[in-house]
Protein backbone atom coordinates (compact mmCIF):
# COMPACT_ATOMS: atom_id res chain seq x y z
CA UNK A 1 0.00 0.00 0.00
CA UNK A 2 1.08 3.24 -0.80
CA UNK A 3 1.96 5.86 2.35
CA UNK A 4 0.46 9.60 2.08
CA UNK A 5 4.29 11.19 1.22
CA UNK A 6 4.23 8.31 -1.44
CA UNK A 7 0.87 9.57 -3.01
CA UNK A 8 1.98 13.45 -2.60
CA UNK A 9 4.94 12.43 -4.23
CA UNK A 10 3.61 10.81 -7.20
CA UNK A 11 0.47 13.80 -7.37
CA UNK A 12 3.51 16.68 -7.46
CA UNK A 13 5.64 14.26 -10.53
CA UNK A 14 2.29 13.87 -12.36
CA UNK A 15 1.82 17.89 -12.23
CA UNK A 16 5.25 18.61 -13.06
CA UNK A 17 5.17 16.14 -15.73
CA UNK A 18 1.87 17.28 -17.52
CA UNK A 19 3.13 21.40 -17.22
CA UNK A 20 6.34 19.55 -18.93
CA UNK A 21 3.86 18.10 -21.69
CA UNK A 22 2.06 21.22 -21.71
CA UNK A 23 4.67 23.86 -22.94
CA UNK A 24 4.67 25.41 -25.87
CA UNK A 25 4.65 23.49 -28.88
CA UNK A 26 7.67 25.22 -30.71
CA UNK A 27 7.04 24.54 -35.13
CA UNK A 28 8.87 25.94 -37.80
CA UNK A 29 6.38 26.65 -40.88
CA UNK A 30 6.62 27.55 -44.34
CA UNK A 31 5.29 27.51 -47.65
CA UNK A 32 6.47 26.01 -50.65
CA UNK A 33 6.36 27.38 -54.22
CA UNK A 34 3.69 25.10 -55.72
CA UNK A 35 1.41 26.47 -52.77
CA UNK A 36 2.20 23.28 -50.01
CA UNK A 37 2.12 24.39 -46.62
CA UNK A 38 4.71 22.52 -44.23
CA UNK A 39 4.41 22.38 -40.70
CA UNK A 40 7.97 20.76 -39.13
CA UNK A 41 8.04 20.08 -35.18
CA UNK A 42 10.96 18.22 -33.58
CA UNK A 43 10.65 16.49 -30.58
CA UNK A 44 13.89 13.95 -29.63
CA UNK A 45 12.41 12.39 -26.69
CA UNK A 46 11.87 9.09 -28.34
CA UNK A 47 12.93 7.59 -31.83
CA UNK A 48 9.35 8.36 -33.59
CA UNK A 49 8.33 10.54 -36.41
CA UNK A 50 4.59 11.10 -37.37
CA UNK A 51 4.09 12.22 -41.21
CA UNK A 52 0.56 13.86 -42.06
CA UNK A 53 -0.86 15.66 -44.59
CA UNK A 54 -4.31 17.08 -44.54
CA UNK A 55 -6.29 18.29 -47.43
CA UNK A 56 -9.34 20.81 -46.93
CA UNK A 57 -11.32 18.66 -48.30
CA UNK A 58 -14.67 16.58 -47.28
CA UNK A 59 -18.40 15.82 -48.26
CA UNK A 60 -19.41 19.75 -47.75
CA UNK A 61 -17.13 20.17 -51.23
CA UNK A 62 -19.53 17.94 -52.87
CA UNK A 63 -22.07 18.74 -54.79
CA UNK A 64 -25.97 16.92 -54.69
CA UNK A 65 -25.71 14.16 -56.67
CA UNK A 66 -22.28 13.32 -56.35
CA UNK A 67 -21.66 12.89 -52.47
CA UNK A 68 -19.55 10.22 -50.80
CA UNK A 69 -16.55 11.15 -52.87
CA UNK A 70 -14.27 13.10 -50.47
CA UNK A 71 -14.92 9.99 -47.97
CA UNK A 72 -14.37 7.33 -51.20
CA UNK A 73 -11.12 8.86 -51.60
CA UNK A 74 -9.83 8.19 -48.31
CA UNK A 75 -9.87 4.76 -49.45
CA UNK A 76 -9.07 4.88 -53.24
CA UNK A 77 -5.63 6.64 -52.13
CA UNK A 78 -4.29 3.67 -50.77
CA UNK A 79 -4.79 1.76 -54.04
CA UNK A 80 -1.65 1.90 -55.48
CA UNK A 81 0.50 5.05 -57.55
CA UNK A 82 2.66 4.41 -60.54
CA UNK A 83 5.71 3.26 -58.28
CA UNK A 84 3.17 1.00 -55.39
CA UNK A 85 1.62 -2.18 -56.90
CA UNK A 86 -2.10 -2.28 -56.07
CA UNK A 87 -2.37 -3.73 -52.48
CA UNK A 88 0.67 -2.75 -51.50
CA UNK A 89 0.71 0.26 -49.61
CA UNK A 90 -0.25 -0.73 -46.59
CA UNK A 91 2.46 -3.95 -46.30
CA UNK A 92 5.35 -1.41 -46.93
CA UNK A 93 4.11 0.50 -43.94
CA UNK A 94 3.92 -2.61 -41.66
CA UNK A 95 7.14 -4.11 -43.09
CA UNK A 96 8.88 -1.29 -41.83
CA UNK A 97 7.34 -0.80 -38.69
CA UNK A 98 5.17 1.76 -38.88
CA UNK A 99 1.60 2.31 -38.73
CA UNK A 100 -0.79 4.37 -40.93
CA UNK A 101 -4.93 5.58 -41.54
CA UNK A 102 -6.64 8.24 -42.93
CA UNK A 103 -10.50 9.97 -41.81
CA UNK A 104 -12.66 12.11 -43.77
CA UNK A 105 -15.07 14.39 -41.85
CA UNK A 106 -17.31 16.82 -43.32
CA UNK A 107 -14.08 19.48 -43.79
CA UNK A 108 -10.85 17.81 -43.95
CA UNK A 109 -9.22 14.41 -45.17
CA UNK A 110 -6.26 13.03 -42.91
CA UNK A 111 -3.64 10.92 -44.09
CA UNK A 112 -0.86 9.56 -41.64
CA UNK A 113 1.95 7.22 -41.10
CA UNK A 114 4.01 6.88 -37.90
CA UNK A 115 7.34 5.31 -38.05
CA UNK A 116 10.59 4.42 -36.33
CA UNK A 117 12.56 7.51 -37.15
CA UNK A 118 15.24 5.52 -39.13
CA UNK A 119 12.60 5.54 -41.76
CA UNK A 120 11.08 9.54 -42.34
CA UNK A 121 12.20 9.21 -45.84
CA UNK A 122 10.09 6.52 -46.30
CA UNK A 123 6.76 8.36 -44.94
CA UNK A 124 7.65 11.36 -46.98
CA UNK A 125 7.83 9.35 -50.21
CA UNK A 126 4.69 7.50 -49.46
CA UNK A 127 2.86 10.42 -49.16
CA UNK A 128 4.26 12.31 -51.97
CA UNK A 129 3.70 9.34 -54.34
CA UNK A 130 0.16 9.67 -53.06
CA UNK A 131 -0.06 13.53 -54.61
CA UNK A 132 1.68 12.82 -57.49
CA UNK A 133 1.39 9.58 -58.56
CA UNK A 134 -1.67 8.11 -57.84
CA UNK A 135 -3.35 5.22 -60.02
CA UNK A 136 -6.77 6.22 -60.21
CA UNK A 137 -8.44 3.32 -62.81
CA UNK A 138 -11.41 1.62 -63.00
CA UNK A 139 -10.02 -1.07 -61.72
CA UNK A 140 -9.54 0.72 -58.18
CA UNK A 141 -12.70 2.34 -58.01
CA UNK A 142 -15.05 -0.82 -58.63
CA UNK A 143 -12.60 -2.62 -55.85
CA UNK A 144 -13.06 0.83 -53.39
CA UNK A 145 -16.69 0.56 -54.27
CA UNK A 146 -17.33 -2.15 -52.81
CA UNK A 147 -15.23 -1.90 -49.87
CA UNK A 148 -17.31 1.56 -49.26
CA UNK A 149 -20.58 -0.16 -49.28
CA UNK A 150 -19.46 -3.16 -46.82
CA UNK A 151 -18.42 -0.26 -44.92
CA UNK A 152 -21.73 1.52 -45.09
CA UNK A 153 -23.44 -1.86 -44.27
CA UNK A 154 -21.22 -2.23 -41.54
CA UNK A 155 -20.92 1.25 -39.38
CA UNK A 156 -24.78 2.53 -40.62
CA UNK A 157 -27.33 0.58 -42.19
CA UNK A 158 -26.89 -2.17 -39.85
CA UNK A 159 -25.58 -0.74 -36.94
CA UNK A 160 -28.04 -0.05 -33.75
CA UNK A 161 -28.73 4.29 -34.07
CA UNK A 162 -25.91 4.28 -37.19
CA UNK A 163 -27.96 6.82 -39.18
CA UNK A 164 -29.22 8.87 -36.31
CA UNK A 165 -26.63 11.87 -36.85
CA UNK A 166 -27.60 11.81 -40.40
CA UNK A 167 -31.56 12.17 -39.82
CA UNK A 168 -30.32 15.22 -38.00
CA UNK A 169 -27.99 16.94 -40.28
CA UNK A 170 -30.62 16.60 -42.92
CA UNK A 171 -33.56 18.93 -40.90
CA UNK A 172 -30.51 20.95 -39.22
CA UNK A 173 -28.72 21.73 -42.66
CA UNK A 174 -31.64 22.07 -45.41
CA UNK A 175 -29.39 23.84 -47.57
CA UNK A 176 -25.75 23.63 -46.30
CA UNK A 177 -24.16 20.22 -47.70
CA UNK A 178 -23.73 19.04 -44.01
CA UNK A 179 -26.93 17.98 -45.07
CA UNK A 180 -25.64 14.23 -45.68
CA UNK A 181 -23.18 12.17 -44.48
CA UNK A 182 -19.53 12.10 -45.28
CA UNK A 183 -20.07 8.03 -46.68
CA UNK A 184 -22.53 9.58 -48.79
CA UNK A 185 -24.80 7.94 -51.21
CA UNK A 186 -24.14 4.39 -52.57
CA UNK A 187 -26.12 4.90 -56.27
CA UNK A 188 -24.19 8.45 -56.47
CA UNK A 189 -20.87 6.51 -56.32
CA UNK A 190 -22.46 4.05 -58.88
CA UNK A 191 -23.29 6.40 -61.26
CA UNK A 192 -20.43 8.46 -61.32
CA UNK A 193 -17.76 8.29 -64.35
CA UNK A 194 -14.06 7.56 -63.81
CA UNK A 195 -13.74 10.61 -65.32
CA UNK A 196 -15.55 12.47 -62.35
CA UNK A 197 -12.97 10.53 -59.70
CA UNK A 198 -10.02 11.93 -61.79
CA UNK A 199 -11.42 16.01 -62.00
CA UNK A 200 -11.93 15.40 -58.40
CA UNK A 201 -8.65 14.54 -57.18
CA UNK A 202 -7.21 16.73 -59.75
CA UNK A 203 -9.41 19.57 -58.13
CA UNK A 204 -9.10 19.16 -54.24
CA UNK A 205 -6.22 16.99 -54.18
CA UNK A 206 -3.23 19.39 -54.57
CA UNK A 207 -0.29 20.88 -52.44
CA UNK A 208 -1.81 23.85 -51.99
CA UNK A 209 -5.13 22.59 -50.54
CA UNK A 210 -2.88 20.71 -48.29
CA UNK A 211 -0.70 20.94 -45.07
CA UNK A 212 2.48 18.32 -44.56
CA UNK A 213 2.34 18.83 -41.02
CA UNK A 214 5.56 16.46 -39.34
CA UNK A 215 6.39 15.87 -35.69
CA UNK A 216 9.42 13.81 -34.10
CA UNK A 217 13.13 13.09 -33.98
CA UNK A 218 13.94 15.15 -37.27
CA UNK A 219 16.60 17.68 -38.09
CA UNK A 220 14.64 20.49 -38.78
CA UNK A 221 17.49 21.27 -41.70
CA UNK A 222 17.84 17.76 -42.92
CA UNK A 223 13.60 17.49 -42.94
CA UNK A 224 13.38 20.56 -45.01
CA UNK A 225 15.68 19.06 -47.49
CA UNK A 226 13.98 15.92 -47.70
CA UNK A 227 10.38 17.59 -47.90
CA UNK A 228 11.95 19.62 -51.06
CA UNK A 229 13.37 16.07 -52.66
CA UNK A 230 10.31 14.65 -52.62
CA UNK A 231 7.67 17.49 -52.48
CA UNK A 232 8.83 19.74 -55.06
CA UNK A 233 7.97 18.53 -58.19
CA UNK A 234 4.23 18.03 -57.30
CA UNK A 235 2.59 20.40 -59.34
CA UNK A 236 0.64 23.72 -58.03
CA UNK A 237 -3.09 23.06 -58.67
CA UNK A 238 -5.68 25.90 -59.50
CA UNK A 239 -6.84 28.00 -56.49
CA UNK A 240 -9.73 26.06 -54.19
CA UNK A 241 -12.73 28.42 -54.15
CA UNK A 242 -15.05 27.57 -51.49
CA UNK A 243 -18.13 29.59 -50.33
CA UNK A 244 -19.77 29.25 -47.53
CA UNK A 245 -23.94 28.35 -47.60
CA UNK A 246 -25.43 30.33 -45.09
CA UNK A 247 -28.49 29.01 -43.05
CA UNK A 248 -31.60 30.93 -42.30
CA UNK A 249 -31.73 31.04 -38.75
CA UNK A 250 -34.21 28.37 -36.45
CA UNK A 251 -36.99 30.91 -35.30
CA UNK A 252 -39.57 27.78 -34.67
CA UNK A 253 -39.22 24.06 -33.23
CA UNK A 254 -39.03 21.64 -35.70
CA UNK A 255 -39.98 18.24 -34.53
CA UNK A 256 -39.38 15.08 -36.95
CA UNK A 257 -39.16 11.13 -36.36
CA UNK A 258 -36.89 8.68 -37.68
CA UNK A 259 -37.26 5.02 -37.59
CA UNK A 260 -34.61 2.35 -37.11
CA UNK A 261 -34.70 -1.39 -37.25
CA UNK A 262 -31.49 -2.18 -36.09
CA UNK A 263 -32.69 -0.64 -32.63
CA UNK A 264 -34.73 -2.19 -30.28
CA UNK A 265 -35.06 1.50 -27.28
CA UNK A 266 -36.59 4.57 -28.88
CA UNK A 267 -34.21 7.85 -28.20
CA UNK A 268 -35.10 11.58 -27.72
CA UNK A 269 -32.85 13.54 -28.68
CA UNK A 270 -32.63 17.59 -29.33
CA UNK A 271 -29.90 19.31 -31.59
CA UNK A 272 -29.13 23.28 -31.73
CA UNK A 273 -27.52 24.87 -34.75
CA UNK A 274 -24.29 26.88 -33.19
CA UNK A 275 -21.08 28.41 -34.67
CA UNK A 276 -18.47 26.79 -35.99
CA UNK A 277 -14.84 25.60 -34.44
CA UNK A 278 -13.36 28.58 -34.75
CA UNK A 279 -15.85 30.49 -32.42
CA UNK A 280 -14.89 31.03 -29.14
CA UNK A 281 -18.76 30.31 -28.14
CA UNK A 282 -17.85 26.52 -29.58
CA UNK A 283 -15.30 25.63 -26.87
CA UNK A 284 -17.55 27.37 -24.36
CA UNK A 285 -20.36 24.75 -26.12
CA UNK A 286 -17.83 21.66 -25.63
CA UNK A 287 -17.56 22.89 -21.95
CA UNK A 288 -21.54 22.84 -21.35
CA UNK A 289 -21.87 19.66 -22.67
CA UNK A 290 -19.57 18.46 -20.09
CA UNK A 291 -21.21 19.92 -17.24
CA UNK A 292 -24.62 18.01 -18.41
CA UNK A 293 -23.50 14.70 -19.06
CA UNK A 294 -19.90 13.88 -18.76
CA UNK A 295 -19.65 11.16 -15.99
CA UNK A 296 -21.01 9.47 -12.98
CA UNK A 297 -21.29 13.29 -11.70
CA UNK A 298 -22.80 15.18 -14.34
CA UNK A 299 -26.04 16.73 -13.78
CA UNK A 300 -28.08 15.03 -16.35
CA UNK A 301 -26.76 11.30 -15.50
CA UNK A 302 -26.91 12.25 -11.83
CA UNK A 303 -30.66 13.53 -11.99
CA UNK A 304 -31.63 10.79 -14.75
CA UNK A 305 -30.28 7.58 -14.43
CA UNK A 306 -29.08 7.79 -10.46
CA UNK A 307 -31.62 9.77 -8.96
CA UNK A 308 -35.11 9.50 -10.94
CA UNK A 309 -33.94 6.16 -12.66
CA UNK A 310 -35.59 7.65 -15.92
CA UNK A 311 -33.22 6.72 -18.04
CA UNK A 312 -30.63 4.18 -19.57
CA UNK A 313 -28.11 6.46 -20.77
CA UNK A 314 -28.39 10.34 -21.26
CA UNK A 315 -25.99 12.28 -22.99
CA UNK A 316 -24.60 15.64 -24.67
CA UNK A 317 -21.99 16.89 -27.20
CA UNK A 318 -20.68 19.55 -29.21
CA UNK A 319 -20.39 18.32 -32.52
CA UNK A 320 -17.77 21.32 -34.09
CA UNK A 321 -17.45 21.43 -37.86
CA UNK A 322 -15.74 24.38 -39.84
CA UNK A 323 -18.80 26.32 -41.43
CA UNK A 324 -21.28 25.37 -37.97
CA UNK A 325 -21.73 23.34 -35.36
CA UNK A 326 -24.84 21.21 -33.80
CA UNK A 327 -25.20 20.86 -30.16
CA UNK A 328 -26.78 17.82 -29.26
CA UNK A 329 -28.73 15.87 -26.12
CA UNK A 330 -29.93 12.86 -26.13
CA UNK A 331 -31.31 10.19 -23.56
CA UNK A 332 -32.38 6.14 -23.60
CA UNK A 333 -35.61 5.80 -21.04
CA UNK A 334 -35.64 3.46 -18.86
CA UNK A 335 -38.37 0.80 -18.84
CA UNK A 336 -41.81 2.41 -20.44
CA UNK A 337 -40.39 5.75 -19.50
CA UNK A 338 -42.30 8.59 -21.53
CA UNK A 339 -39.76 10.56 -24.18
CA UNK A 340 -41.45 13.63 -23.40
CA UNK A 341 -40.51 12.82 -19.57
CA UNK A 342 -36.93 12.52 -20.73
CA UNK A 343 -36.73 15.53 -22.87
CA UNK A 344 -38.23 17.59 -19.65
CA UNK A 345 -35.47 16.40 -17.15
CA UNK A 346 -33.20 17.93 -20.10
CA UNK A 347 -34.54 20.97 -20.22
CA UNK A 348 -35.31 21.72 -16.34
CA UNK A 349 -31.36 21.46 -16.46
CA UNK A 350 -30.81 23.91 -19.44
CA UNK A 351 -32.89 25.95 -17.67
CA UNK A 352 -30.66 26.23 -14.68
CA UNK A 353 -27.77 26.72 -16.50
CA UNK A 354 -29.57 29.79 -18.34
CA UNK A 355 -30.67 31.36 -15.18
CA UNK A 356 -27.90 30.96 -12.74
CA UNK A 357 -23.81 30.89 -12.70
CA UNK A 358 -22.29 27.61 -12.42
CA UNK A 359 -21.00 26.97 -8.76
CA UNK A 360 -17.00 27.50 -8.44
CA UNK A 361 -16.45 23.86 -7.73
CA UNK A 362 -18.25 23.15 -11.15
CA UNK A 363 -16.20 25.62 -12.52
CA UNK A 364 -12.79 24.17 -11.45
CA UNK A 365 -13.82 20.83 -12.40
CA UNK A 366 -15.00 21.83 -15.52
CA UNK A 367 -11.51 23.37 -16.28
CA UNK A 368 -9.20 20.73 -14.64
CA UNK A 369 -11.14 18.28 -17.31
CA UNK A 370 -10.20 20.44 -20.36
CA UNK A 371 -6.99 21.05 -19.15
CA UNK A 372 -6.07 17.45 -18.93
CA UNK A 373 -7.88 16.56 -22.53
CA UNK A 374 -5.74 19.71 -23.91
CA UNK A 375 -2.55 17.85 -22.51
CA UNK A 376 -3.47 14.69 -23.37
CA UNK A 377 -4.36 15.93 -27.18
CA UNK A 378 -0.87 17.23 -27.15
CA UNK A 379 1.03 14.04 -25.87
CA UNK A 380 1.70 12.47 -29.02
CA UNK A 381 3.77 13.07 -32.27
CA UNK A 382 0.42 12.06 -34.11
CA UNK A 383 -1.75 14.00 -31.98
CA UNK A 384 0.53 17.30 -32.40
CA UNK A 385 0.70 16.97 -35.97
CA UNK A 386 -2.83 16.79 -36.62
CA UNK A 387 -3.33 19.32 -34.46
CA UNK A 388 -0.68 21.83 -36.10
CA UNK A 389 -2.71 20.78 -39.67
CA UNK A 390 -6.08 21.71 -37.97
CA UNK A 391 -4.56 24.93 -36.46
CA UNK A 392 -3.93 26.22 -40.31
CA UNK A 393 -6.76 24.52 -41.99
CA UNK A 394 -9.33 25.52 -39.76
CA UNK A 395 -8.22 28.98 -37.38
CA UNK A 396 -7.12 31.29 -40.69
CA UNK A 397 -4.35 29.96 -41.30
CA UNK A 398 -2.98 30.22 -37.38
CA UNK A 399 -0.80 26.96 -36.88
CA UNK A 400 0.00 27.85 -33.24
CA UNK A 401 -3.50 28.02 -32.39
CA UNK A 402 -2.56 24.67 -30.68
CA UNK A 403 -0.88 26.69 -28.13
CA UNK A 404 -3.26 29.17 -27.81
CA UNK A 405 -6.39 27.02 -27.23
CA UNK A 406 -5.14 26.55 -23.49
CA UNK A 407 -5.54 30.18 -23.00
CA UNK A 408 -8.89 30.08 -24.57
CA UNK A 409 -9.95 27.79 -22.35
CA UNK A 410 -8.72 29.45 -19.09
CA UNK A 411 -10.36 32.76 -20.37
CA UNK A 412 -13.82 30.80 -20.13
CA UNK A 413 -15.52 32.54 -17.25
CA UNK A 414 -18.84 31.06 -15.26
CA UNK A 415 -20.61 34.34 -17.25
CA UNK A 416 -19.70 32.72 -20.59
CA UNK A 417 -21.37 29.58 -20.06
CA UNK A 418 -24.32 31.54 -19.05
CA UNK A 419 -24.75 33.36 -22.10
CA UNK A 420 -24.16 30.67 -24.48
CA UNK A 421 -26.59 29.01 -22.76
CA UNK A 422 -29.07 31.27 -23.01
CA UNK A 423 -27.77 32.45 -26.79
CA UNK A 424 -28.38 28.98 -28.66
CA UNK A 425 -30.08 26.39 -26.30
CA UNK A 426 -33.54 28.11 -27.21
CA UNK A 427 -36.57 25.24 -27.63
CA UNK A 428 -37.79 28.00 -30.31
CA UNK A 429 -34.29 27.09 -32.57
CA UNK A 430 -34.09 23.40 -32.68
CA UNK A 431 -35.22 19.77 -33.43
CA UNK A 432 -36.54 17.46 -31.55
CA UNK A 433 -35.95 14.17 -33.12
CA UNK A 434 -37.59 11.00 -31.92
CA UNK A 435 -35.61 8.28 -33.20
CA UNK A 436 -37.57 5.33 -32.96
CA UNK A 437 -37.71 1.32 -33.67
CA UNK A 438 -39.07 0.74 -37.06
CA UNK A 439 -41.46 -2.25 -37.40
CA UNK A 440 -40.08 -5.93 -38.72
Amino acid sequence: MLKPKQILCGAVALFLGHQSIAQKVEFTEYDMPNGLHVVLHQDRTAPVVAVSVMYHVGSKNEVVGRTGFAHFFEHLLFEGTDNIKRGEFMKIVSANGGQNNANTSQDRTFYYEVFPSNQFKLGLWLESERMLHPVINDIGVKTQNEVVKEEKRMRVDNQPYGNLVASIFKNLFPKHPYNWAPIGSMADLDAAKLSEFQAFFKKFYVPNNAVLSISGDIDLTEAKKLVNDYFAEVPKGAPVVYTKVEEEPIKQQMIDTAYDANIQLPMITTTYRVPGMDNKDSKVMEMISSILSQGGSSKLYKKMVDEKKEALQVGSFNYALEDYGAYITYALPNGNVPLNTLLKDIDEEVVKLQTNLISEEDYRKIQNQFENSYIAANSKNLGVAENLASGYTFHHKNTGYTNQELEQIRSITREDIKNAAVKYLQPSSRLVLYYLPAKK
